[in-house]
C-alpha cells in the first residue's frame, strides 16, 4: 500500500506577510475614533505629523498627513489629550502596525458636539424650531428685559446702543450666570421670573462670545424649554455672529451679538421726532381748514343779511351773531378739547422717545397752538406773527451757534472746516471755535480713529 506524500506548505514573503496583514486590518475594521494622549510629536519638513497615541496600559503609532492635519483647528503637542477620527494600517517597510489619522480634535469637544447634534434633532421634531411658533417683536418698546450677567460686557454693550439710539427705553436686568455648570438653570429661572413680573415689553437673552464649553449653557435643554414657554418675546444674543446656540434656533429672533439686540429692538428718537413733528403739521392743516369753513359761512349769513331792512339787519345780525358765536365757541371748544387730547398723547410719546429739554421744547409749541386757536377771531395777525417766530426758533434750534452752545466746537485751518485728521499734519495751527471765542493751538500729536 502507498502512502500519499505530505503536502508541502505555501511559503510566502515578509513582504507579502506584511501586505496581507495590512489589507485585513484597513478592510476588516475599517474607521475608528480613538482617545488618548499626544507623545513623541514630530512635525516633518513635509508637513506630515509623527506622534505617538497613549493611555495608560498601551500606545499606537499614527501618522497624520498633511492633507488630513490641515484642517485641524488648533496646535497639537505632546502631552495634550485629543480624540482622532481614522483607519487602522501597517507601514509594510518596517511592520508597524499604525494608526492613519483623518480628523484630530481636543478630547471632550467631540461630546459636546455629537450632545449638540441630538439635542438640536430632538427639540426640531418637537417643533421648537418652527416659524409658527415664533412670536412676533413689539413695533414699539418701552421696556426692555436683559437676562444676563450685569458685569459682562453684553449689559454694557446693549445699555451704549441704547443710550445712543433711544434713551428712553427703560431697561430691567434679571441678573444670571452665563457660564458654568449651573448657568442654564440660572438663565431659565430668570426667563420664568421676568414672564411672572410681567413688567417688560421684551427679553433679550444672551452674553459675549466664547467658546463651545463657554457658551453651553445656551445649548442646555432647560434653557430651550424657557424660551419656548415664554409669553415674553425673545431675542437670542449669544456670542459673535459665528456661534449658533440651541437657544437661537428656539427664541423668536436671532441677533449675531448682544449690540445688534438692542439695535433690533430700539427705534432711533430721531425718527419718533419726526413723526411727531408730521402729526402735528397735519393737526395744524385740519384746524385751517375747519376755520376756512368757518369764515365761508359767515360771508354767505352776511351777504343774505344785506337783503333785509336795515333795522330787521340789526335784529337778525345780532340773532345771527350771538348763534354763530354759540356754534363758533362750541366748535372752537371741541377742537381744542381734541387738540388737547391730542397734545397730551403727543407729549406722553415725547416723554418716552425724547431727553426732558425736547419734550418742554415740543410742549411749547403745542401750547402757542393752543393759544391761537383760542384767540384766532381776535388776533389773526398775531398768528402770521406767531408762525414767523416759529420759524426763528426751528432755525435757531439747528444754527451752529445753538450746538457751539451746548458743548461742541469746530477746528479751522487756513479757515476751512477740519472734516478728517487725515487734512492735518502734526506742526499745523489750528483755530477752535467755542461758544464764547476761539482757540488757536498747535498739533502735536494726530491719533487715527481704528476702521
Amino acid at each position: 500500500m502507498f502512502s500519499t506524500p505530505p503536502k508541502q506548505p505555501s511559503i510566502i514573503s515578509v513582504t507579502r506577510l506584511n501586505r496581507l496583514a495590512r489589507q485585513v486590518l484597513e478592510s476588516e475594521i475599517g474607521q475608528v475614533w480613538v482617545s488618548g494622549e499626544l507623545s513623541n510629536f514630530v512635525a516633518a519638513s513635509s508637513g506630515h505629523w509623527y506622534f505617538t497615541l497613549k493611555d495608560s496600559k498601551a500606545q499606537i503609532k499614527t501618522a497624520m498627513f498633511k492633507g488630513a492635519n490641515r484642517g485641524v483647528k488648533f496646535s497639537p503637542k505632546a502631552g495634550d489629550k485629543v480624540v482622532i477620527r481614522g483607519s487602522l494600517s501597517l507601514y509594510e517597510a518596517r511592520g508597524d502596525y499604525q494608526l492613519i489619522g483623518e480628523h484630530m480634535e481636543p478630547e471632550g469637544l467631540g461630546q459636546l458636539k455629537q450632545a449638540y447634534e441630538a439635542l438640536k434633532a430632538k427639540l426640531s421634531a418637537e417643533g421648537l424650531f418652527a416659524m409658527e411658533a415664533k412670536q412676533a417683536l413689539p413695533i414699539s418698546v418701552r421696556r426692555l428685559g436683559v437676562v444676563t450677567s450685569p458685569t459682562g460686557a453684553a449689559i454694557h454693550d446693549i445699555l451704549n446702543v441704547l443710550k445712543r439710539r433711544n434713551p428712553s427705553i427703560e431697561v430691567v436686568i434679571y441678573p444670571s450666570l452665563v457660564q458654568g455648570a449651573t448657568a442654564a438653570k440660572s438663565i431659565a429661572e430668570q426667563i420664568n421670573i421676568a414672564n411672572i413680573r410681567d413688567e417688560v415689553d421684551i427679553l433679550i437673552v444672551g452674553r459675549g462670545g466664547g467658546s463651545l464649553e463657554d457658551l453651553w449653557a445656551f445649548n442646555e435643554e432647560i434653557v430651550a424649554y424657557a424660551i419656548s414657554k415664554s409669553r415674553l418675546p425673545i431675542v437670542s444674543a449669544v456670542g459673535h455672529e459665528v456661534d449658533v446656540t440651541i437657544a437661537d434656533y428656539v427664541a423668536d429672533m436671532r441677533a449675531p451679538t448682544p449690540s445688534a439686540a438692542a439695535e433690533l429692538v430700539s427705534t432711533d428718537k430721531s425718527q419718533l421726532e419726526r413723526h411727531i413733528q408730521q402729526q402735528q403739521h397735519r393737526l395744524s392743516q385740519v384746524f385751517q381748514q375747519h376755520l376756512k369753513r368757518i369764515e365761508y359761512k359767515l360771508h354767505l349769513i352776511e351777504s343774505r343779511l344785506s337783503n333785509v331792512h336795515p333795522a330787521v339787519q340789526i335784529r337778525q345780525a345780532n340773532q345771527h351773531t350771538d348763534n354763530l358765536t354759540m356754534r363758533l365757541s362750541q366748535a372752537i371748544n371741541a377742537k381744542l378739547n381734541d387738540a388737547q387730547g391730542k397734545i397730551t398723547n403727543a407729549t406722553l410719546r415725547l416723554q418716552h422717545a425724547s431727553p426732558i429739554n425736547t419734550i418742554k421744547d415740543k410742549k411749547q409749541q403745542l401750547q402757542k397752538v393752543s393759544e391761537k386757536l383760542n384767540s384766532i377771531q381776535q388776533r389773526h395777525l398775531s398768528d402770521k406773527r406767531y408762525q414767523l417766530q416759529r420759524i426763528a426758533d426751528i432755525l435757531n434750534s439747528v444754527s451752529p451757534l445753538s450746538t457751539l452752545s451746548r458743548g461742541y466746537s469746530i477746528a479751522f485751518k487756513n479757515n476751512k472746516v477740519v472734516r478728517s485728521v487725515s487734512q492735518l499734519e502734526k506742526g499745523d495751527v489750528i483755530e477752535t471755535r467755542i461758544s464764547d471765542g476761539s482757540v488757536i493751538a498747535k498739533i502735536q500729536e494726530i491719533t487715527q480713529k481704528q476702521q
